[in-house]
This record gives C-alpha cells, structure tokens and sequence, in this order.
C-alpha cells in the first residue's frame, strides 16, 4: 500500500491550495492520517493530524489558515491551506499510521506509511 499526495505548486501569499492523500490499496484499519512538512534547511515538522475517532489536530503555526479533513477509513485526507504565507514553502508529505491486518491489530502493531512529498511553494 502506498500514499499518493497531489495538490502542491506555486501560489501568491494569501492564496490558497488544496493537497489530497489517497492509500493506493484498502488498508485493514487506519488509526490517523496526517500531514507533515519539511521546508529547506529544516526539519520535518507535523503540520495535521485526524484519527479515526474523528479528532484532528493542528501546530500553532498554521491554527485558523489549514483545515485538515477526509475520509481516513477511507484513506483519504485532505489539507485546505487558506491564507498562506512564504514560511509555508515546503514539501508536503502524507503520513499514516495503519493495521495491515487482523494480525497486527490483534497484536497492537502499527506500520507507518509516508507518502511522496508534494512542493507547496508560496511567492510573489
């Protein structure tokens, strides 16, 4: 199973974007859905996350401009980004955390899938 995320290029500041995740195969269960981000220089840093009891979570840094939102049963993800800025320049990545199977939800045992990055690249 693989994480396929699109939605990505280049946009003014103040404008908008919206990235989707999809899993390319049914998953047995999938605990959350999330996305990160990597700006040059920096490091990965957890921009959203929704679970599967329909909690979502967001960093400080984007509260109020990024809604995350989808169907993670699913797996599917969605990540409206409003208002944006050029700190939000960055790659996106989708991440999910998933049972693979019966098995390893019997087991309590996680498997992380990361999606390709999608550019986000926020410019005048």
């Amino acid at each position: 199973v693989q994480l396929q995320a699109s939605g990505g290029g280049l946009v003014q500041p103040g404008g908008s974007l919206r990235l989707s995740c999809a899993a390319s195969a049914s998953i047995y269960r999938t605990v959350s859905m999330s996305w990160y981000r990597q700006a040059p220089g920096k490091q990965r840093e957890l921009v959203a996350r929704t679970t599967s009891d329909g909690n979502t979570d967001s960093s400080d840094s984007v509260k109020g401009r990024f809604t995350i939102s989808g169907d993670i049963a699913s797996g599917m993800v969605f990540l409206q980004m409003d208002a944006l800025e050029p700190d939000d320049t960055a790659v996106y990545y989708c991440h999910s955390q998933i049972y693979a199977s019966l098995y390893d939800y019997r087991k309590r045992r996680q498997k992380e899938l990361w999606g390709h990055g999608t550019l986000v690249t926020v410019s005048s």
